[in-house]
């Protein structure tokens, strides 16, 4: 049994064009057992917190406009709480419109576990991290009860959905924005672009990444930083083996010209990692599926992609995805953090032709999407809308039950044509191989239009790291986002979907020549603008698998 019961979340007005507290779920009237449209009802739970002796549990109600929460109590199997017993501030008291309410036995230390204003409540009532049964009383009739199991530490038991999610942990919609002119290019063709882009900057850089080890980046924020400009960087703070070295020397040297730096991580991580690879430049944001490293964005080694957009709409929606990754106590500043590095080898010095331009571009619509809030069902709805081909494009497949490879394999049944091409660095290329003779097996066995490859660099590039999917000719998939459950699910990554023959058709170029085991012929250029007028590569030829590393 929890000594203490704290609630604690945001109190928001349910008006016209409100949104739901950050790290909320939007309620829905009706959507669980007991509710009661007319009442309140309980919306979230915080029974284990990850803190000494669980201080800082919470519970959070949603209320409807007039409603008098004096009337009502909490209770359990042991203890019944009125509501009306809140010391000499009487019952919480919602919005005039209806919302949310917060309730604490500590209200000031709730409040710095979060960004709200919780009300106190008697201390009588406990949650029990081993499961529980909590009920919201109006005399003796239940207006709404929530029973849920274990309790994960550090995570919200979210009673609309059913589900455990870290506290804080954000809920983003889909942002959407109309007819716009973007910026499309690739690397390792345009490996100064990023840097140009960095460079222009008058007012502000937010800048976020999964690693930051660049100096010549470091060199362009500094720049930015001494001529006036706004400059925050956020990055993760545990990568996959480690902080390397160079990348704990870029942190210290923009940390200790002032620029705030904050590292993702901690106990009360809400992601296991901050893999997100974007930058928000005063009007514009970059979104790339490459690391701030030489061999990413410095065009080094890395196959990737890049989209650089002035939608107003993407920009507002990647500074408030940026505030809020970065202002909740998992954003921990550099010079708190106590990291440890890793020696690692030379960074990458690679030089590679410059097949493909940077290319301004039409788009019709970009959807701006997020992990673990909304990207999944968005990729899916895709995938399953697609009627004549999808061209895959990553460094690996997660598993062949991962939901993204089942849509795939459903679009190829309808007889939509396939083709995946993997990475065949020496890290990846045992189980790309394997998953490859597995896809063929079932192309064959299943006469689906589905055809897989390992990727032959042949001198453009090193190694695939873009990740990225194109769906009809018309619609292409940007981002961070690997193809495994854990990126979908578990990590902050950033993805753009943008439609338009235009932007699909540029990627669309890069990605048959790619695919083509010629490796350095390109596409000429009346070929490619074809494409990117909307024309369809009639030719392709037979693939061989190499492997590189």
């Amino acid at each position: 049994m929890l000594p203490v019961l704290i609630a604690a979340v945001l109190v928001a007005s349910l008006g016209a064009g409100a949104a739901a507290p950050v790290g909320s779920q939007p309620v829905v009237p009706g959507s669980h057992p007991g509710s009661v449209d007319s009442q309140p009802r309980i919306v979230e739970l915080y029974p284990n917190p990850a803190a000494h002796g669980d201080d800082g549990e919470f519970v959070r109600l949603w209320v409807p406009p007039e409603a008098d929460l004096g009337a009502y109590a909490l209770a359990d199997d042991r203890v019944r709480v009125p509501l009306a017993t809140n010391g000499s501030e009487g019952p919480p008291q919602p919005p005039p419109g209806g919302g949310y309410v917060t309730l604490s036995t500590q209200p000031n230390l709730t409040a710095t576990l979060t960004d709200s204003r919780p009300s106190g409540i008697d201390d009588r009532l406990q949650l029990a991290n081993g499961g529980d049964q909590l009920r919201l009383l109006r005399g003796g009739t239940v207006a709404d009860e929530v029973t849920y199991d274990r309790a994960p530490e550090g995570e919200v038991y979210n009673a609309t959905t059913g589900r455990w999610q870290p506290l804080a942990a954000t809920n983003r919609p889909v942002v959407t924005a109309g007819n716009a002119t973007v910026e499309a290019f690739v690397l390792p063709d345009e490996p100064d672009r990023t840097l140009e882009v960095l460079q222009s900057a008058e007012r502000r850089i937010l800048l976020a990444g999964y690693t930051l080890s660049s100096q010549r980046v470091v060199d362009a924020l500094l720049a930015a930083k001494r001529r006036g400009v706004s400059v925050e960087v956020l990055v993760e703070g545990s990568p996959v083996g480690g902080l390397s070295e160079r990348a704990a020397a870029a942190l210290d040297e923009l940390a200790a010209a002032g620029i705030p730096v904050r590292v993702s991580g901690g106990e009360r991580a809400r992601y296991r990692y901050h893999h997100a690879k974007y930058a928000v430049v005063d009007g514009r944001a970059l979104v790339t599926t490459e690391n701030w490293k030489p061999s990413g964005v410095g065009g080094r080694s890395s196959r990737g992609w890049a989209v650089l957009t002035p939608q107003d709409r993407i920009v507002s929606g990647l500074v408030e995805t940026f505030r809020a990754d970065a202002g909740w106590v998992d954003a921990i500043p550099w010079t708190e953090y106590e990291s440890r590095t890793v020696v690692e080898d030379e960074p990458a010095s690679g030089e590679y032709p410059s097949s493909f331009d940077a290319r301004s571009v039409p788009v019709e619509r970009t959807r701006l999407l997020v992990t673990p809030d909304n990207a999944e069902g968005e990729l899916i709805g895709l995938l399953d809308g697609a009627e004549e081909s999808i061209a895959i494009k990553q460094v690996r497949i997660g598993s062949r039950d991962f939901r993204l490879l089942e849509a795939t394999l459903d679009a190829a049944e309808r007889g939509v044509e396939v083709r995946i091409l993997l990475s065949s660095a020496w890290y990846v290329r045992d189980e790309n191989e394997q998953l490859a003779a597995w896809l063929r097996e079932q192309a064959e066995t299943g006469d689906l239009p589905l055809s897989v490859r390992l990727a032959d660099p042949d001198g453009d590039f090193q190694k695939i790291h873009a990740k990225g999917v194109i769906v009809d000719g018309e619609t292409v998939a940007v981002g961070s986002a690997n193809w495994n459950a854990n990126s979908l699910q578990e990590n902050r990554e950033v993805v753009l979907m943008l439609e338009g023959e235009a932007i699909a058709g540029y990627f669309e170029a890069v990605f048959d020549a790619d695919w083509d085991d010629r490796g350095g012929q390109r596409l000429p250029l009346g070929l490619a603008l074809a494409v990117l007028a909307g024309a369809v590569l009639a030719v392709l030829v037979a693939a061989r698998l190499t492997f590189e590393g």
